[in-house]
């Protein structure tokens, strides 16, 4: 399975961006779609998943109200719509997926998603 993430920019704060993750390859396998960022000096950290349905969504409450995933299983395409962008959303922002079922509060675990993309960089000016 091939990730690739793309969408990112520069923006301003209070603007809204969408990401878009295509999957390839053998994505028969794959189950739970997430998306991670990674700000400059911070480690990486969950910032939503999605199920294979698309049916329930978890988001991390620094992005909560703000971000939303979703998927499209027809297109092999899981998306990360951010509305009112804040300069602390600056990052590099991955998408990963799993074969692994949707276990609730496990799915912001990194060790759970076997596959991952090459990441696209989101800068928000303030």
């Amino acid at each position: 399975v091939q990730l690739q993430a793309f969408g990112g920019g520069l923006v301003q704060t209070g603007d809204s961006l969408r990401l878009s993750c295509a999957a390839s390859g053998r994505t028969i396998v794959i189950n739970g779609m997430a998306w991670f960022r990674q700000a400059p000096g911070k480690e990486r950290e969950f910032v939503a998943a999605i199920n294979f349905s698309g049916g329930m969504t978890r988001e991390a409450d620094s992005v909560k109200g703000r971000f939303s995933i979703s998927r499209d299983n027809a297109r092999n395409t899981v998306y990360l719509q951010m509305n009112s962008l804040k300069p602390e959303d600056t990052a590099v922002y991955y998408c990963a997926a799993t074969s692994l079922p949707y276990t609730g509060m496990v799915v912001g675990a990194q060790v759970r998603y076997k596959y991952w993309g090459q990441g696209t960089l989101v800068t928000v000016s303030s």
